[in-house]
């Protein structure tokens, strides 16, 4: 070894696969696992990996995140492949808090950049060491290095080429290695060949070499020294320099090759094992110490059809073992690992490795499990269970799925920390929040397919309210005689507008005993009762009513009597005082890269949103923050019209901010659609 690794990182790896959406990120998965099913010399007869989902496969993307088991010249690896789709791409964050690394995946020929962003600021965040994986180099006619400046734009951490590819007739038909100084030809879904580097391609090699050991001395004394005084230094010391700066964070490692043709993977498999940070380095990065007790941390959660609940966790320090005590979590009944083939049940698994739990009812995805505790995870930053910006109402096809459908949706919830689901008590509604379209589209798929539940999806009512704009005093007289006890009730009140906001306010200015105290409450829960609904059909705010005369009789007058004069009083003077609609406004932040503001802002007012400013969004280079007030009856599929017009990063927070007055058309469509006259 070099002198500054100790020794080479060793032990159970854990690695997430990340990449913008259509990358390739599924398919060097599955390679991955195939050659190191296979080994390192044997061709690959056939891949085996987990399936992915039905919805996955009906979409053409990943839904979900698939985890599996290996091991590759001896070592066990554990390889964890994330949705790379913006409506998905929260499920990587659990796995990305307790993986040693992350490789990655960029289309070489389509670079995405925005949304390759996202995914290296999020790793920045998290001080996740990183290598960049080029994919489908086989049909890219771009030089590597005019690659790697264009991607640079969006990485914080200087991308360090370890292969420049080898060219034929103007086809990458291998790789040069920088570090071995070896070319390798491509062969397909079979090792590649060793070869001598070309003499016409000996120039470009020493050029990018020097280059990657500059880059390296940046950040090893002993390096520059050598390179200054010309002295060729030892490999084991480069090695060293690579690991020791991936760890650091000081590079980021660029490979190449194409995943679908099994180019490229073994240098990837090596490149992991020999370089990427251990367990030890992980519990450092999340200030976690060992301890001879287990320490797991939750990743994944599902709810299969018939197994009940399993979760996918990651042993960050001691022994867990079968039927281990995990504090408030619950017994483990049933320790697995996830290899190609399925669940294996094991008995007992090390620090590092990742590991299947059997029905932990208490535990949650991001939680950390001890024997003597459950600590929640900490979703303080808003990544763990992401802020929704897409609703829709959930309803079973078949009313007698009811019940059903809310222990459904609750299951599908632990399993993703994207959605929410929440139950309106006014419209009788059940909301299903999300992070888009396709996120509500696929957990309704998975209600059928798992919980053999058929919903349809709605827009959500808009909670409108309306107010009024005059003042009128209203008398109201309940008598009714039908034979002994009669009813009866007079009631005088001034009804009122309050600013906006204030609410509703009920006053009395009873004198003489016209009306007996005990039934001023009365009248208060009469009037009450009626601005649940007003003249325009909904619910009335900002109102005060002042009860100031009436009379009573001392046999019939009661309770329910003055109740029935307050609603009445309501109903008639109501609509004497000029009511008008209000309708919900948020105050919502856009996020956008700054090339697409100006369409954002465009898009903003074409929903008759009011621009309040924007400013460039601190911590992210290139991007701004577009703040607006926007009536929520207009938010309505505003994630798929902004992400249309952003490559699909844009994203947003709302919040309620205030109501407005509704006139004119708008107004009598919300109306119509209540049921009533304009």
């Amino acid at each position: 070894m070099g002198h500054r690794l100790r020794e080479r990182p060793s032990g159970p790896k854990c690695i997430a696969l990340v990449g913008p959406f259509a990358s390739g990120k599924s398919t060097l998965f599955d390679a991955l696992l195939a050659r190191s099913l296979a080994g390192e010399t044997a061709p690959i007869s056939s891949q085996s990996s987990p399936t992915q989902s039905p919805e996955a496969i009906a979409h053409e993307m990943s839904v979900e995140c698939r985890t599996v088991s290996s091991s590759f010249l001896g070592e066990h690896l554990t390889l964890v492949d994330c949705p790379g789709g913006v409506d998905f791409a929260h499920l990587a964050e659990p796995a990305l808090r307790c993986a040693d690394a992350a490789v990655v995946v960029v289309d070489a020929t389509d670079f995405k950049l925005p949304a390759l962003q996202l995914i290296l600021h999020r790793l920045d965040t998290l001080g996740l060491p990183r290598m960049l994986f080029l994919n489908k180099m086989d049909r890219s006619n771009a030089g590597v290095r005019d690659t790697l400046k264009t991607l640079q734009e969006v990485s914080s951490i200087p991308l360090l080429l370890r292969q420049i590819p080898l060219r034929k007739n103007g086809i990458v038909i291998g790789s040069i290695d920088l570090a071995l100084e070896r070319a390798y030809v491509y062969r397909e879904h079979a090792p590649s060949e060793v070869a001598p580097i070309p003499d016409d391609d000996r120039a470009r090699e020493v050029e990018a070499r020097f280059s990657m050991l500059e880059t390296l001395a940046d950040h090893d004394d002993q390096l520059m020294e050598q390179l200054l005084e010309e002295i060729e230094p030892p490999r084991d010391a480069i090695f060293d320099d690579l690991a020791a700066d991936l760890r650091e964070g000081s590079v980021t490692p660029v490979l190449i090759g194409a995943a679908e043709k099994g180019n490229g993977i073994l240098r990837l498999l090596k490149a992991i094992r020999h370089d990427v940070p251990d367990i030890a380095a992980t519990r450092e990065r999340l200030g976690v110490e060992e301890d001879e007790d287990p320490l797991l941390q939750v990743f994944q959660t599902v709810h299969s059809s018939h197994g009940g609940k399993i979760s996918f966790a990651r042993c960050l320090a001691g022994k867990v073992t079968d039927g281990v005590e995990l504090g408030e979590a619950g017994k483990v009944s049933g320790l697995y690992r996830m290899e190609a083939g399925g669940q294996q049940k094991i008995t007992s698994a090390d620090a590092g490795e990742s590991v299947v739990l059997g029905k932990l009812e208490n535990a949650a995805t991001g939680d950390t499990l001890t024997p003597k505790s459950r600590i929640p995870a900490d979703a303080e930053d808003g990544y763990l269970r992401p802020a929704p910006v897409h609703r829709q109402v959930v309803r079973p096809v078949d009313r007698k799925d009811e019940a059903k459908l809310s222990l459904a949706l609750q299951k599908l919830v632990q399993e993703d920390p994207g959605l929410t689901m929440e139950q309106l008590q006014e419209s009788s509604e059940t909301i299903l929040s999300g992070q888009g379209d396709i996120h509500l589209k696929v957990a309704a798929e998975r209600l059928s397919r798992r919980f053999q539940i058929d919903v349809e999806l709605a827009e959500p009512s808009i909670p409108y309210r309306e107010t009024i704009r005059t003042s009128t005093t209203q008398r109201a007289r309940h008598k009714k005689q039908s034979g002994g006890h009669g009813q009866f009730a007079d009631i005088v009140v001034d009804i009122a507008p309050l600013p906006r906001g204030a609410g509703f306010i009920f006053n009395d200015t009873i004198s003489g005993g016209v009306v007996p105290k005990q039934y001023i409450p009365s009248v208060e829960t009469g009037v009450r009762e009626a601005l649940k609904e007003g003249p325009l059909g909904f619910p009335v705010v900002d109102v005060s009513v002042t009860l100031k005369d009436g009379s009573y009789h001392s046999v019939d007058s009661s309770d329910m009597a003055f109740q029935v004069a307050g609603r009445a009083a309501m109903k008639e003077g109501l609509p004497a005082c000029k009511p008008v609609l209000l309708e919900p406004i948020q105050r919502i932040c856009v996020f956008t890269p700054n090339e697409q503001t100006a369409r954002v802002t465009a898009i903003i007012s074409q929903r008759r949103g009011q621009i309040l400013g924007f400013n460039p969004r601190d911590g992210w280079d290139g991007w701004d923050e577009v703040e607006a007030l926007m009536p929520e009856a207009e938010m309505r599929g505003l994630i798929v019209e902004l992400r249309s017009a952003t490559a699909g990063v844009a994203s947003y927070t709302a919040r309620f901010d205030h109501l407005a007055e509704l006139t004119g058309k708008q107004a009598e469509a919300a109306q119509a659609k209540a049921g009533k006259a304009a």
